[in-house]
């Protein structure tokens, strides 16, 4: 059984689409795919229109270098015997830039990201974590990328580094006009951080639109969910609500919406039919039987309007 099914995501450049959902929806999965790490068994991956090549033994074609990735762990993505230059250095090779010009892009891409140029001649121990996932963007950065994609930069870090990253990348996808797939568990952050938003459940695509609609106004029962669960900072004391039950096993999904089981909207139809992603107003998508082409979205009242037959139970 595949782990992603269905998926289609545009990133342009200077925009950064956050791809959020619990762990084991597929998020890194999709993101290795779009970058070639993955092979995908079925469905193409295009970048600047050019079918992109699953990374092997022959590098990579020079078209294609301006689409990197950085991965969740530093620790673990840089060689902990080489100097940052480097490393960074070896991100460069075969993209035309001359020897010289390499090493001034070294230099480059560490101010960027608000190193001093002396870390070119440290190592990787001798730097923080929020550093060393600094260093991991700057390696992506110094071919000078239009699309980077970032799986989960933010989730081993504490949350002054996460707030100081989450800037830095804003700048960039700004000033340096970089495209990013922002994957993260974390709604909240990449409120703050993303253009457009996807939202994914167990290998699917529930919901997309922009960040600031898709937050005030969650359509899925999922989205809801999610951002029902994360606490807010408003003095009551009050508890979130916790998403129930457990993400499902992508071997074996359930029939239907593959949210159902957990979904407390569920009725007949969502068990027996798979509802398409289909865009519901200007620029927001859901994949949801509660929701149809045309319907009118309002910004009060109930947003669920259960009308597909009598709920069933939660648990499925």
């Amino acid at each position: 059984m595949p782990a992603v099914v269905g998926v289609s995501l545009h990133v342009d450049r200077g925009q950064i689409v956050g791809l959020v959902g619990e762990s084991g929806s597929g998020k890194s999965s999709l993101g290795r795919a779009a970058v070639g790490v993955y092979r995908p068994s079925g469905g193409k991956v295009l970048f600047n229109g050019e079918q992109v090549r699953p990374l092997g033994a022959l590098a990579r074609p020079r078209s294609q270098i301006g689409l990197q990735m950085v991965f969740q762990n530093p620790f673990q993505s840089l060689n902990p015997r080489r100097k940052i230059g480097s490393q960074i250095l070896d991100g460069m090779l075969g993209s035309g830039i001359g020897r010289r010009a390499r090493r001034d892009r070294v230099h480059e891409s560490l101010n960027q990201l608000g190193l001093p140029e002396r870390a070119a001649d440290r190592y990787p121990h001798q730097f923080s974590g929020g550093q060393r996932q600094r260093i991991a963007i700057a390696r992506a950065l110094a071919v000078s990328p239009s699309i980077m994609v970032l799986d989960e930069p933010l989730a081993s870090l504490d949350a002054s580094a996460q707030a100081q990253l989450s800037n830095t990348l804003r700048v960039l996808a700004n000033e340096a006009n970089v495209g990013m797939l922002l994957i993260s568990h974390d709604l909240a952050i990449v409120r703050h951080v993303a253009d457009q938003l996807a939202v994914m459940y167990l290998g699917t695509i529930v919901e997309s639109g922009p960040t600031t609609d898709v937050w005030n106004l969650p359509l899925h029962p999922y989205t809801e969910a999610l951002i029902s669960a994360i606490p807010k900072a408003d003095g009551k004391g009050t508890l979130p609500v916790a998403v129930t039950g457990e993400v499902g096993d992508p071997a074996d999904p359930p029939s239907g919406c593959r949210f159902h089981p957990r979904c407390p909207y569920a009725r007949e139809r969502c068990v027996t039919e798979t509802p398409p992603l289909v865009e519901v107003a200007s620029g927001r998508s859901v994949a949801c039987w509660l929701h149809r082409p045309g319907d009118a979205i309002k910004l009060s009242g109930d947003q669920h309007p259960g009308d597909l037959g009598a709920p069933i139970s939660a648990g499925g």
